[in-house]
């Protein structure tokens, strides 16, 4: 994971508590017994800076996993520093477990056991019947574990694990998830009303240097918790995924409110009143620019017009382009103008509409599966617009000047079955930072 907010405050925090530890000042207690190969002994030690609701500062601070915590010795005391606790204790964690424990350590000696033996005729069936049922075991006491654990949101819902996974289409979690320190960290301050301002986490014993978030377990949560997807950020610009069906700009009415915008502004509270450089519909997904500044807002604005960003998009056509005589790549001008009868529609108008120019090409021809389980030909094809106008990719595709061929979901121009999507997603972008003027590049794979 890109690292989400500011690092160097609450780093310079991590390297102090990092001696404290080593002075015994603080110290690292176990909580659990540990059998000998389960033994932690290296950590992650993460501190997060906040801003409390009078304007104060707050820092908090954690070490990973729950089987052991971050305490002050005896006879001190940090008053400049909340230590925070795992989400889920280590004794409920024990409890979850213990069900299937027993059975399990079981299975595992029989197992080893036969692996033991020399081999007869029927050991790989036995093996393998007794694997499988190990597996079930396994996999009930994840679940267990796993509806244990619940998040606190910026916005101020609570989410659980499982639906965070069902969300992301994540059968089960790596172990582990929402034990390390940043989930932690993030939980405790949301559920104590603080904001928080700067994020930076260690290795300890011996790591000086910040280390991101992680993207096996934070990367599923952290999105959720934070309300954004951040691939890059620097004190002026950031580069966000936004999910399908979240609008780019906050529309009218309060139903309209959230928005790539206004998730921005509620984590980056010193950012600009309209920091969107340019917008996505809220049906397609992928990467979206802000800028924290108006200055760098313009300089980008105006490389957007210019033609000086670079945009690539993935797409997945309801059908087989080659069968409506459609070419492997080229590039496609047609003009739309907006069906004034009919908003947002756009419609073809040669005389009277705007100029959109697409490049395409095509990757492949896949078996599409559908959420209701029925499958068909689909078509991924890359678009490269060179201009930037309303619905271009999906008018591309669907108009029968274009391709003729609707993307997958399309809800305005083709068909969106239950539980689809639009299966369009910007996942490139290229542009000249506003600032250091080093050529930038954006990258954040298809979900689909």
């Amino acid at each position: 994971m890109f690292p989400p907010l500011e690092t160097q405050q609450a780093l310079e925090r991590c390297r102090s508590l990092a001696g404290k530890i080593d002075t015994g000042t603080l110290c690292i207690r176990t909580r659990t017994q540990e059998s000998e190969e389960r033994k932690q002994r290296t950590f992650m030690l993460g501190v997060l800076v906040c801003r409390t609701a009078d304007g104060g500062q707050e820092n908090l601070a954690c070490i990973s996993g729950t089987s052991h915590e971050l305490c002050c010795a005896d006879g001190h005391n940090e008053a400049d520093i909340v230590l925070v606790p795992p989400v889920v204790s280590a004794e409920a964690i024990s409890r979850a477990l213990a069900e299937n424990d027993a059975e399990i350590h079981s299975l595992t000696k029989l197992i080893n056991e036969l692996k033991a033996q020399p081999q007869q005729e029927n050991t790989p069936h036995q093996l393998a019947e007794l694997s499988d049922r190990r597996k079930i075991l396994t996999t009930q006491s994840l679940l267990r574990v796993h509806s244990l654990y619940a998040f606190r949101c910026i916005d101020g819902t609570t989410r659980s694990l499982r639906e965070i996974c069902d969300i992301k289409e994540i059968g089960l979690p790596p172990t582990g998830t929402g034990e390390c320190t940043a989930p932690k960290l993030f939980n405790y301050a949301f559920s104590h009303n603080l904001l928080p301002e700067s994020l930076a986490e260690i290795c300890y014993p011996g790591g000086t240097e910040n280390i991101p978030p992680c993207d096996s377990r934070c990367a599923i949560l952290l999105p959720h918790m934070l309300g954004l997807d951040i691939l890059y950020r620097d004190e002026h610009i950031i580069a966000v995924n936004k999910p399908s069906g979240l609008l780019s700009v906050p529309g009218r009415g309060p139903e309209k409110l959230d928005s790539v915008e206004t998730r921005v502004r509620r984590l980056f509270p010193e950012c600009i009143a309209q920091p969107a450089v340019h917008r996505l519909d809220m049906e397609t997904s992928g990467i979206m620019l802000l800028a924290f500044t108006k200055e760098a807002r313009s300089a980008l604005g105006k490389q957007f017009e210019e033609g000086g960003v670079s945009k690539q998009y993935t797409a997945l056509l309801d059908g087989v382009l080659a069968k409506h005589g459609i070419a492997p790549a080229g590039t496609m001008t047609l003009t739309f103008r907006l069906d004034v009868d009919n908003r947002p529609h756009q419609i073809w108008d040669s005389v009277y509409g705007k100029k959109a120019v697409t490049e395409w090409k095509v990757e492949c021809v896949q078996n599409y599966r559908a959420p209701d389980g029925s499958t068909r030909p689909a078509t991924r094809v890359t678009f490269y617009p060179h201009t930037g106008r309303t619905h271009q990719l999906r008018l591309a595709s669907a108009d029968s000047h274009g391709f003729g061929v609707p993307i997958i979901g399309d809800t305005l121009y083709g068909h969106c079955g239950d539980g689809e999507r639009l299966m369009l997603h910007a996942h490139y972008l290229s542009f000249t930072h506003p600032v250091t003027g080093k050529r930038m590049e954006v990258h954040c794979p298809a979900p689909f």
